[in-house]
């Protein structure tokens, strides 16, 4: 079972922390346990609670009448705005609560639908990236179990190999390579944007989580791309950022390498000019439509 500080409720249910103490005393809603040093430590049970009245909350139920409803009937009024589709707040939160709860049947039924009703393309953008960065801190810090983080990841992978296997692409076109420096295992943002590269006319060769850098030249060696992707999450083993991306530009010479996230637009990397900062998946779009 899970702990959680206040303020973990606080990012993963939106309600600031001084709202939820005041609910506890008011309402009696959640009743944390408390550490030696009186610290509020509070339960799955908790979180699970206060992630429905959250959503109840966010909908417009005023919080004396939330508190007033039996377990049921607050599961029926949930269960309603659940299946509102068109409101994307509702299916992050559904997903933070199907997460907590690790039920697979709930967390793949939200995604199903939504990508039946706005592909995977939008889903991401609109829905799973808020989720991941929603729930993002606390897998860093420790405060989600990792049965929940291994629980979700998979879920979503597993859609984006999917849908990856849904495009067609001509073996004589424009070539990426797809790869995560080794010591890199965050494969989700990888997978995204090989989709975009996919679906957008160029041939991505997926080596995934991990890669030794002699294993990527060997690649290059054997398919001579044209482009080469990677990106950056945790800290990398045996190199500092700068240098790994010079070794990266220096290695490469003839090819352009596409990096996404925050730690590469903080870089001073003016002069190796086969190196693209990507801003966001958007941006990426841009540059691709520029490629062909």
């Amino acid at each position: 079972m899970a702990q959680y500080s206040i303020k973990d409720l606080e990012k993963l249910s939106g309600i600031q922390a001084h709202t939820i103490r005041i609910w506890e005393k008011r309402y009696h809603l959640v009743t944390p346990k408390r550490t030696t040093t009186n610290i509020r430590v509070y339960t799955d049970d908790d979180l699970k609670k206060l992630l429905n009245v959250a959503v109840l909350n966010h909908n417009g139920l005023k919080i004396s009448k939330i508190a007033k409803l039996a377990d049921g009937e607050m599961k029926n009024k949930i269960l309603q705005l659940s299946a509102d589709t068109s409101n994307p707040d509702n299916q992050i939160e559904s997903l933070v609560l199907a997460m907590v709860e690790l039920n697979e049947q709930k967390f793949e039924s939200i995604l199903k639908n939504q990508i039946d009703q706005l592909g995977m393309e939008d889903v991401f953008i609109k829905i799973i990236y808020p989720f991941l960065v929603k729930i993002g801190v606390l897998w860093q810090t420790g405060n989600i179990h990792p049965a929940q983080e291994h629980f979700v990841s998979n879920i979503i992978k597993k859609k984006l190999f999917v849908a990856l296997d849904t495009l067609d692409i001509k073996t004589d076109s424009p070539k990426f390579i797809m790869f995560l420096p080794e010591g890199e295992y965050h494969e989700i943002g990888l997978l995204y944007y090989t989709y975009l590269v996919k679906k957008n006319g160029f041939y991505p060769i997926y080596l995934g989580q991990s890669v030794p850098f002699k294993d990527v030249i060997s690649v290059q060696n054997a398919y001579n791309a044209e482009y080469l992707f990677t990106s950056f999450v945790t800290t990398l083993q045996d190199y500092s950022f700068n240098e790994y991306i010079l070794e990266l530009s220096k290695s490469f010479k003839k090819q352009k390498i596409f990096i996404p996230g925050s730690i590469v637009q903080k870089l001073e990397i003016k002069r190796v000019p086969n190196i693209v900062k990507i801003k966001s998946p958007e941006h990426f779009k841009e540059l691709l439509s520029k490629l062909k």
